[in-house]
């Protein structure tokens, strides 16, 4: 299992009206936190599209705990279990100042060619970075 970090504050405009930020943009959130995440160990976005690949989102799963208010400093936790094959399984939680439990995610990204949009099997460089860095985690 690969756990990453990253902590972002709420701006207002990511609020509603009652301080708390709008459910929509908890997705938003999992796509910053997740960049930095496999960044963190050496796989890029961009350099992935130059390579030809995507990664959109299959599917996206919320559960709201707690609320994320205006001008809090959340920790986000993006946790990698598995190595990537076609699909990439990516699970967040989010905690406020407090370090309390307010908020879990899931995203499920497919891997497709850029090219004819068909969906294929994670790059070698992908599968061997993340098989790496779990592997050395789990000993």
């Amino acid at each position: 299992m690969y756990i990453h970090q990253t902590q972002l504050r709420v701006p207002y405009a990511d609020t509603d009206q009652m301080g708390y930020m709008y459910y929509g943009n908890y997705a938003k959130y999992y796509e910053i936190a997740r960049t930095e995440a496999i960044r963190a160990i050496g796989i890029s976005y961009r350099q992935l599209e130059e390579q030809g690949y995507m990664l959109p989102v299959y599917e996206n799963y919320s559960k709201y705990l707690l609320p994320a208010l205006y001008d809090e400093q959340l920790t986000i936790k993006v946790i990698f279990g598995t190595i990537p094959e076609v699909r990439w399984e990516v699970s967040y939680e989010f905690y406020n100042e407090q370090n309390q439990l307010i908020h879990q995610g899931k995203t499920t990204l497919i891997f497709i060619r850029k090219d004819n949009r068909r969906i294929c099997k994670a790059p070698q460089e992908v599968i061997d970075k993340m098989r790496k860095y779990i592997e050395q985690l789990n000993k």
